[in-house]
Parts: structure tokens; C-alpha cells; sequence
């Protein structure tokens, strides 16, 4: 129920004028968004990194609307990447960025060069760049792109959603040499024909898409706050005789820190999506229909306001 009702508030412009309104708001933000400019994401990115940490920076944005913008996009993380050079932040720090900022559904070849350009500004800056999931529509272009810039950047990452059918198919496709491959649960609303509708269902996908790639011989990166799957994972590792090296979790900025701090600790590596900007608004809508730890943090921070 909480899911179905924060995914429709993410389409709402009515809400997202109310919500940015709400002074509330700026408490909740600021658990989640590392601020709306490079600078402060910068900062906090350093302050992650000093904790043994490592980042995936994305700047947030909404669905490019037109091809000067998605150029904008693009210089965005070409400076930022340049910023992570100068301040010694990588390889410990990487990017993410979703296609449709940088006008995929205006311009596939355009919107290609645009991520092949970000691609090289990270390879010379000395890391990688993630391409994030989005609606199921968009996932043979997304994945064809990501396979297509592994050619000259074969660390280029690529986002998969346990919550879509065809996912464990993908993982096998996926699950080559230096393959990085994310597995989420999935934020976005989907028909029933294409994902799977209760989240125990999700839960089983994800379990599965996990074994696929964990007895792959690609890089799983275990995106989740669930304490369940997180376990599964670290089972799973050891029982593909994978080290710690051969893996790594994925948390967002904000919630459950201290388990972070606990894998970290442990000798994971564990990356923090750092995102930032000001189009912050469908960002957390997803993030509070996602992930349950998520939802307990902003109550927590609503009612310690009150």
C-alpha cells in the first residue's frame, strides 16, 4: 500500500509543489540529498570517503525535454568528474547517470555520445560510470547502450530490477568477465505483465538474479537495505568462494548508516548513491516506495520537528 501511494505521489506535480513547500521537507531532504550543487556533494562525498566508504554521485534531474539541456547534463558530470580527479575522490568515487538525462528518448545517437563522453572523462579521471535503471520500456536501449560503451570502456555498469520479470535472464546474459552489474529491487511503477506484483515476489527475484550473478564471473554490486537479503548475499558470496574483493553493497545516502559502517568494517566495500541537485522531488518519492528503512527515517525526521 505505502509503495503504490509514494509511486503515484512521484508523478504528481501537485504534490511536489506542496511537498517542496513544507518546510518538513528540508529535514527529510537532507537525510537523503547531499545538497543542490556539486560543492556540497563534494563535501559530503569526502566526509563518506574519510569513513572508508566508497560513492556513486548522481545528479539528479528529470526527464531531459530538450537537447540543450541534456548537453547541460552532460558538462555537469564531465566538471564533476574532473572535481573527483583534482580532490584525489577516485577511483573510491563514481558516477551515476540515467540516459533519459541526457536525451535518450529525444535522441538516441545524441544522447550516446553524450554518455560516451562522460564514459572518457571517468576513465580520465581513473573510475567507472553506472547506468541507472528506469521504466521497463526503456531497459533493451539502456542495456544495448551500456554494452555498446563496454567496447572502449569495459568497466561501464549497468542497473538491473529484481521487480521485472526477464531479470534473472538479463543477469545470465550480464554475468561475464568484469561485468558490473547493480541488482536493485526496483522503484518505479510497473504493469503486472512485466513485474512481478507483491514484494515477496520481488524478494524471491532478487535471491535468484543474486545466485545468477554470484556464480557469475562478472562483479555483483548487492543493492539493498533489506538485513535479510544483505545475509543472503554474504552467504551466497561464501559459498561461491567469492572474497570481499569480488563484491560489493550498495546503500543510499542516509539510511541505515550504521549497517554500512558494520559491512564496511567487516571488509566490504560498500558504496554510498550519493545523490544531489535540486530535482530532488521523484528521487525520494522512489526511494520511500523502494525501501522500508527509508520510510522509517522520514518519519523520524517529520516527527522530530513537530
Amino acid at each position: 500500500m505505502l509503495r503504490s501511494l509514494f509511486l503515484a505521489a512521484a508523478g504528481s506535480a501537485r504534490l511536489e509543489r506542496l511537498v517542496e513547500s513544507a518546510p518538513v521537507s528540508r529535514g527529510v531532504v537532507r537525510r537523503f540529498v547531499a545538497g543542490g550543487g556539486a560543492e556540497e556533494a563534494l563535501v559530503t562525498a569526502r566526509e563518506l570517503a574519510d569513513d572508508g566508504l566508497a560513492v556513486s554521485l548522481d545528479h539528479l534531474g528529470v526527464v531531459t525535454g530538450s537537447l540543450e539541456r541534456a548537453q547541460a547534463v552532460r558538462d555537469e558530470y564531465v566538471a564533476l568528474l574532473a572535481r573527483l580527479r583534482a580532490t584525489g575522490l577516485t577511483p573510491a568515487a563514481e558516477v551515476s547517470v540515467k540516459l533519459s538525462a541526457l536525451g535518450q528518448r529525444l535522441d538516441e545517437k545524441v544522447a550516446f555520445e553524450h554518455a560516451r563522453a562522460i564514459c572518457a572523462a571517468a576513465a580520465e579521471a581513473g573510475t567507472t560510470v553506472t547506468f541507472d535503471a528506469e521504466e521497463h520500456t526503456t531497459t533493451d536501449a539502456v542495456l544495448e547502450t551500456v554494452l555498446d560503451l563496454r567496447r572502449d570502456f569495459p568497466s561501464t555498469g549497468a542497473v538491473l530490477q529484481a521487480q521485472l520479470r526477464r531479470t534473472e535472464g538479463d543477469c545470465r546474459e550480464l554475468s561475464t568477465a568484469g561485468s558490473r552489474v547493480r541488482l536493485c529491487k526496483g522503484a518505479y511503477a510497473e504493469p503486472e505483465s512485466v513485474a512481478f506484483p507483491s514484494p515477496l515476489d520481488v524478494d524471491k527475484s532478487y535471491v535468484r538474479c543474486l545466485n545468477v550473478l554470484m556464480s557469475g564471473a562478472g562483479y555483483p554490486m548487492v543493492a539493498t537495505h533489506d538485513p535479510r537479503l544483505i545475509a543472503i548475499a554474504e552467504d551466497r558470496a561464501r559459498w561461491f568462494d567469492r572474497s570481499t574483493g569480488e563484491y560489493e553493497f550498495q546503500m543510499l545516502h542516509g539510511v541505515r548508516p550504521e549497517e554500512q559502517a558494520r559491512l564496511a568494517a567487516g571488509g566490504h566495500t560498500v558504496r554510498v548513491y550519493l545523490p544531489y541537485g535540486t530535482q530532488w522531488y521523484g528521487y525520494l518519492m522512489r526511494r520511500l516506495a523502494e525501501s522500508p528503512a527509508a520510510v522509517a527515517f522520514a518519519a523520524k525526521a517529520v516527527s522530530s520537528r513537530k
